[in-house]
């Protein structure tokens, strides 16, 4: 029997999935295929299916009303009863994502995409006070869509959010007409300074954008307060040490550090866990911390610095 695939979608209530399941399904000719499609609904938004157009194109609506429900079991139930040849779960904003991930399936049922919708007026305040709920919904999705975009939409805040716990994603901004915003993501550092200032502010964002995309900070030199990682167990190279600031994520269960790579060539490089303020000029080479080609700090001036009051860096 071929595989049945799923089409896994995450986010808040009212964030756009049912509008976005709709519209894959009615306008980009998905039920063209005289396939049956189930879709299972886990929360009840703003916006309705519309069951008799659905049926037009042999599409089904299943409700699971409540967390508890959501089981092997009643997932079993539903294929037994649609026979479905494609399943769109559109899933409920305040339920684990992890679990339909580590849940059994009913046999032939594959997730082959996993997309996470976010409406763009309402992200900051449900990072504010359900930041770790929040960002639940990204931590697998291959595409995050960030619909309701204005002008004023921080885009490259947004994705500094997504993109540190989820690297691979892809996002896309949306306006409120349908139309993609493609203007180019405003950074709140000059890059084209003479030296780029990185305040404890924007380091979390500045580490980011530089990891995805080096060539535009090759050759560039940046200046920031750095936590040197230098254990001095031979994982480094001589001379090798990685300045980089603790990050929190989701929560504290969360925190990463964010460091990068630096070629000191001195014998006596800065101690472990020593803090220095750094002014670098970036490179982009191989490195095999990298597994290719990534960004090299190589040091213009070094020196020992005090403890910030906060060592944390943050993407809000």
């Amino acid at each position: 029997m071929a595989e049945i695939p799923i089409y896994f979608f995450t986010g808040f209530m009212d964030s756009g999935k049912t509008t976005l399941i709709q519209e894959t399904l009615f306008e980009n000719g998905f039920g063209d295929d005289n396939d049956r499609i189930l879709i299972i609904a886990c929360e009840d938004g703003d916006v309705e299916y519309d069951t008799e157009k659905l049926k037009t194109i042999g599409a089904k609506v299943a409700m699971i009303e409540e967390e508890e429900d959501f089981t092997s079991k009643k997932l079993q139930e539903l294929q037994d009863e649609y026979h479905p040849d494609a399943v769109f779960l559109e899933y409920n904003g305040t339920w684990d994502v992890g679990n339909v991930y580590e849940m059994d399936m009913p046999k032939d049922w594959v997730i082959v995409q996993s997309l996470a919708t976010v409406d763009a007026t309402t992200f900051e305040m449900y990072l504010a006070n359900m930041r770790a709920m929040m960002m639940e919904q990204f931590f697998k999705a291959e595409v995050v869509i960030f619909n309701r975009c204005t002008d004023d939409t921080p885009k490259s805040k947004f994705r500094g959010n997504i993109k540190a716990v989820n690297r691979p994603a892809q996002i896309v901004y949306e306006r409120a007409d349908g139309t993609i915003d493609d203007r180019e993501e405003e950074l709140p550092f000059d890059i084209n300074a003479d030296v780029i200032e990185i305040s404890d502010a924007d380091y979390a964002l500045w580490f980011m954008d530089c990891m995805e995309n080096p060539k535009k900070y090759n050759g560039k030199v940046v200046h920031f307060l750095g936590l040197v990682y230098n254990p001095g167990d031979g994982k480094l190279k001589r001379g090798v040490i990685v300045p980089g600031r603790f990050a929190m994520t989701c929560c504290v269960e969360d925190i990463t550090f964010l460091g990068m790579m630096c070629k000191t060539e001195l014998a006596q490089t800065p101690a472990h866990k020593s803090w220095i303020d750094l002014t670098a000029q970036i490179r982009v080479e191989f490195a095999r911390e990298y597994k290719g080609k990534g960004p090299i700090l190589y040091p213009i001036e070094m020196k020992p610095a005090e403890k910030p009051a906060d060592e944390l860096v943050y993407f809000s």
